[in-house]
């Protein structure tokens, strides 16, 4: 068995989902009667997963967690080096072609953060996060810790200055001074003046605790969506928007790379889309359409 350490999961977002990678897989196996954790049960496991018709990439999420758990047993002396090795050698599912992101225009963005009623509390605080999520292109564990002393000018301009992501890698992000006025609205009707910027917000309007979580956000922009006639949007194509507006507008590819983050700009160009093209498809004009 190699001796290669798995590698170290401090993101919040990782650490949940391999949680939840492991919860499935321990439901499954206690369903069904079997007599050891082994490679054969991985294998099982997988066709298992395939019979679900998961996507590739959740699959090997999956069976990743299933590794790190049999790496994590034979470390404790619960499994054998030997069954952890077998466990260790089920491959994964492979991905062929690129998955097609979701993006939203201009105009539904601008509806989508407009949605949410600025007259209330938690209409001025899910506008100024709408807006910070889609112009900024942050995460939603970043948004969530995101506090009042992180925000400072920079060249002119106010900054989430030394932002830590995904990866613990840090970066400036600018923030467009329409952003920075909802922003204000929602700091100054909930009286922050210090700490985390987005907190709960009860049913009476009072500002309560001392943030919300990343399943807040997500409701907020389920609601969001849903009230401007938005379906299927999650959090993760706000970012993903983010990025395609900025291209839109003229943004440079390696400046739209500083701006979300991105060690590898392999990964900007998939939030982009670039690699494929629907607006203008290669396959519009190709001389054999019907004549007009």
């Amino acid at each position: 068995m190699s001796t290669q350490n798995p590698p170290s999961y401090t993101n919040t977002d990782a650490q949940r989902g391999y949680s939840h990678a492991i919860d499935e897989f321990v439901d499954w196996y206690c369903s069904e009667p079997r007599l050891a954790f082994n490679r054969i049960v991985v294998l099982r496991y997988r066709s298992h997963l395939e019979g679900r018709r998961l996507a590739p990439g959740t699959i090997n999420l999956r069976l990743g967690a299933v590794r790190r758990l049999a790496y994590e047993a034979a470390d404790c002396g619960l499994l054998s080096a030997d069954l952890a090795a077998g466990i260790r050698r089920v491959r994964g599912m492979r991905k062929i072609g690129v998955r097609l992101g979701n993006w939203l225009s201009a105009e539904e963005s601008r509806s989508l953060w407009q949605a949410p009623d600025p007259s209330g509390m938690k209409g001025k605080r899910d506008r100024a996060l709408l807006a910070l999520l889609l112009a900024c292109g942050l995460r939603r564990h970043e948004a969530v810790s995101l506090r009042l002393r992180d925000l400072e000018r920079r060249e002119g301009r106010w900054a989430i200055v030394d932002l830590v992501g995904k990866g613990g890698h840090i970066r400036t992000v600018p923030i467009p001074d329409w952003v920075r006025e909802q922003l204000e609205c929602w700091i100054t009707a909930a009286g922050i003046d210090d700490g985390r910027i987005f907190r709960r917000v009860d049913r009476s309007g009072q500002v309560r605790g001392d943030h919300i979580s990343v399943k807040a956000i997500w409701h907020i922009v389920k609601k969001s969506a849903r009230k401007a006639g938005l379906p299927s949007v999650a959090p993760h194509d706000l970012r993903r928007t983010c990025a395609r507006l900025c291209q839109s507008a003229g943004g440079e590819l390696e400046q739209i790379q500083f701006l979300l983050g991105h060690v590898s700009i392999q990964t900007t160009e998939r939030y982009l889309g670039s690699k494929q093209r629907l607006s203008c498809a290669v396959n519009d004009r190709i001389g054999i359409e019907p004549s007009s």
